[in-house]
C-alpha cells in the first residue's frame, strides 16, 4: 500500500500551487492616493509570492455602495473591500464605535483611544469572520447644509441625509430628534440637486471627492463624528492562503492602510481649507448651542449602546480612556 501511495503523495507535493486572486471593491476613484497605495502594495505581495497571490480592484464604487459590497462578499462575488466602518456595523456593531456622535473633541483624544482600542476592535472583527488590516482615518464629519443653521432646533427643520445601511447613525439622529432621509452614498449628490435632501454630515475630504460641496453653502464648525474606513477580507478566502502567504499579505496590507491613515490628517486640513476657498461659510455655534449639541450627543451615544448596536463593554472602555486623558490634559 505504501508503494502505491508514495507516488501519489509525490505528485501532490510537486503540483504547482494555484494562484489566488482577491477581488476587492472600493469607493476610492482610480488615481486617488488610496488606489496608488493599494496597487503599490498589491504589486509587492505579487513579487514576494512569485505571482501566486494577486489582487483585482474595482475602484470608484463600480460594485455599488457598502451594502451592495457586503452582499457580494457573502455570495463570494467579492473577497474583500475598502469599506466604511458603518458598512460592517450590521455584522459587527462595535466596529463603528468610534463614529458615534461627538465621541471625540479633537485629534489628540482620537490618537489616545486608538492606541489601545484599534487592536481590540480588529480582534473582534476577526471573531466575526473578517480579517482587518487596520483603520484609515478620513476625518471629522461636519454638518453641512444649503441653509444657514447652527442651533439644533433649526437643524431639525432641515431635510438631513443619513446612509441607508447605517443603523447606528440612524439611532443617533433619532436621539437628536432629527428625522433623517436614508439614501445610498451614490444618490446623495442627486438628492441635494433635486431638493430631496438639503443637509448632510461629511468630512471635507468626502464632500470634495464626491462633489457634494457644489450643492452646499454652509457648514457648522462642529466635529459631529469621526469617520474612518478599513480594508477587510473575508476570513474564509484569506485562510485559503498558505501561512507564509498570509504573513506577507497581512504585512503589506497593514502597511498600505497605515500609510493612508498617516496622511489623512494633512488631507483633512487641506480639504477643510479648500471648502473655505470655494466659498463655504463656516458657522461657529454659540456656547449655548454647543451645550445643546453635547447633551443630545451624549444621550444619542447611550441610545446606541442601549439598543445593543455597540456593546456596553467596548463603549465603557473608551469612556474610561477619555476620562483619564481629559483629566491629565487639564
Amino acid at each position: 500500500m505504501f508503494k502505491i501511495l508514495l507516488p501519489l503523495v509525490c505528485l501532490v507535493l510537486a503540483a504547482p500551487v494555484q494562484a489566488v486572486t482577491f477581488k476587492i471593491a472600493t469607493l476610492s476613484p482610480e488615481g486617488s492616493s488610496w488606489m496608488k497605495l493599494l496597487r503599490q502594495h498589491a504589486k509587492a505581495i505579487g513579487d514576494q509570492t512569485d505571482g501566486e497571490v494577486k489582487f483585482k480592484f474595482y475602484p470608484g464604487g463600480v460594485m455599488g455602495d457598502d451594502k451592495a459590497v457586503m452582499r457580494k462578499m457573502r455570495v463570494g462575488q467579492l473577497h474583500g473591500a475598502v469599506i466604511t466602518a458603518g458598512g460592517l456595523a450590521q455584522r459587527y456593531g462595535d466596529i463603528a464605535v468610534y463614529n458615534m456622535p461627538m465621541m471625540f473633541r479633537n485629534e489628540a483624544e482620537i490618537d489616545h483611544v486608538r492606541a489601545t482600542m484599534d487592536d481590540v476592535l480588529m480582534a473582534g472583527l476577526r471573531q466575526n469572520k473578517f480579517v482587518g488590516f487596520g483603520f484609515a482615518e478620513v476625518g471629522f464629519a461636519y454638518p453641512m447644509s444649503q441653509v444657514a443653521a447652527s442651533a439644533i432646533v433649526d437643524v431639525r427643520k432641515r431635510k438631513v441625509w443619513v446612509p441607508d445601511n447605517d443603523p447606528a447613525s440612524l439611532r443617533a439622529f433619532e436621539a437628536f430628534k432629527i428625522a433623517p432621509i436614508p439614501l445610498p452614498i451614490a444618490d446623495v449628490l442627486a438628492g441635494l440637486q433635486t431638493g430631496l435632501i438639503d443637509s448632510i454630515a461629511s468630512p471635507p475630504v468626502g464632500a470634495i471627492a464626491l462633489q457634494w460641496y457644489t450643492q452646499i453653502e454652509h457648514a457648522i464648525d462642529l466635529p459631529l463624528m469621526y469617520v474612518y474606513g478599513l480594508f477587510t477580507i473575508g476570513e474564509r478566502p484569506f485562510n485559503r492562503l498558505s501561512p507564509d502567504h498570509r504573513e506577507i499579505v497581512e504585512r503589506e496590507l497593514r502597511a498600505a492602510v497605515g500609510a493612508a491613515d498617516g496622511s489623512a490628517r494633512r488631507d483633512h486640513e487641506s480639504a477643510k481649507a479648500a471648502l473655505t476657498n470655494q466659498g463655504i461659510n463656516w458657522i461657529t455655534p454659540s456656547d449655548t448651542e454647543l451645550q445643546d449639541w453635547n447633551g443630545l450627543a451624549s444621550a444619542a451615544r447611550q441610545r446606541v449602546v442601549d439598543s445593543g448596536l455597540v456593546t456596553a463593554d467596548v463603549y465603557s472602555q473608551i469612556e474610561m480612556l477619555l476620562t483619564d486623558f481629559r483629566a491629565g490634559a487639564r
